[in-house]
C-alpha cells in the first residue's frame, strides 16, 4: 500500500508534500485532494507518468486526463488562446469545479493521450492542491478511482482502489460532497474549443443554469 500522510499534522503534510514532489518529480503517481474528489496525479510532461495514471484506473488513450494548474496564468501558458466570452465564468469559478476544453499550445511537448489537440484546464479549489501545484507545475489529473467505480471523496477509499499503483497519498479528510441523482461529484467539463460554441460533455457539480446563465446563447445542447 502506498504511504498515506494525514494533512491534517503539519509536520505529516509537510512530509507528505515533499514525498508527492518527490514522487511525481520521479515520474510516480500520487493520490492528491481537490474541492471535488481524490485525484491521482502524474507529471502532465512525462508520456510514462501519464501512461501510468491511465493504466491505474484502467483506462485506455482514449480518456486523456484533465490537466490541473495553480492559478490562470499557469493555464494560459497551456492553451493557445481563452475565449472572451469565458473569462466571466473563469472570473467566479476559478479556482472552482469548472473544468474548460481548450485548444491546447502547439508547441507542449506532451501526450496526455488522444486529445484531439485539446487539453482541459481546472484550478482547483483546495489550499493542499494549489501549493502542490505552485511547487510541481502543471499535473494530470483523473478522479482517483478504477474506470466504473465511484469517484472518492475519501483517501482511505482511494487508496484502496489504487493500491501500489501510487506512491504517496495525502489524506486531507472527506472532500466535496454527494452528487445530485444522474450527475457526477466532479467538476463539470465545459467544451471550449469550438469558437463561438461552448458545450457541457459532463454535468458535475457546477450548475448548467449557472453556466447558461454566463452564456446564454453560446451555451448549446450536449
Amino acid at each position: 500500500m502506498p504511504a498515506i500522510h494525514d494533512c491534517a499534522d503539519p509536520m505529516s503534510l509537510l512530509d507528505g508534500v515533499r514525498a508527492a514532489r518527490t514522487a511525481i518529480a520521479a515520474g510516480r503517481c500520487i493520490v492528491m485532494p481537490t474541492d471535488t474528489v481524490y485525484g491521482i496525479a502524474a507529471d502532465a510532461f512525462s508520456h510514462a507518468a501519464v501512461a501510468g495514471l491511465l493504466a491505474a484506473k484502467g483506462r485506455d488513450r482514449g480518456f486523456p486526463p484533465p490537466v490541473l494548474v495553480a492559478d490562470r496564468a499557469m493555464a494560459s501558458a497551456l492553451a493557445e488562446s481563452v475565449p472572451a466570452e469565458l473569462e466571466p465564468l473563469l472570473d467566479a469559478h476559478w479556482p472552482g469545479p469548472l473544468t474548460v476544453i481548450l485548444r491546447a499550445q502547439p508547441s507542449l511537448t506532451w501526450d496526455l493521450g488522444d486529445t484531439g489537440g485539446t487539453v482541459a484546464i481546472r484550478v482547483p479549489d483546495h489550499p493542499i492542491a494549489i501549493g502542490l501545484l505552485r511547487e510541481t507545475g502543471p499535473l494530470a489529473v483523473s478522479s482517483a478511482n478504477l474506470h466504473g467505480r465511484p469517484a472518492p471523496t475519501e483517501a482511505a477509499a482511494a487508496a484502496e482502489m489504487l493500491g501500489d499503483s501510487v506512491a504517496v497519498v495525502l489524506d486531507a479528510g472527506t472532500v466535496g460532497g454527494a452528487a445530485a441523482a444522474g450527475e457526477q461529484n466532479g467538476s463539470t467539463i465545459l467544451d471550449c474549443s469550438t469558437p463561438g460554441t461552448f458545450r457541457i460533455v459532463r454535468q458535475g457539480v457546477l450548475p448548467r443554469a449557472v453556466i447558461a446563465e454566463a452564456l446564454g446563447e453560446l451555451l448549446v445542447d450536449g
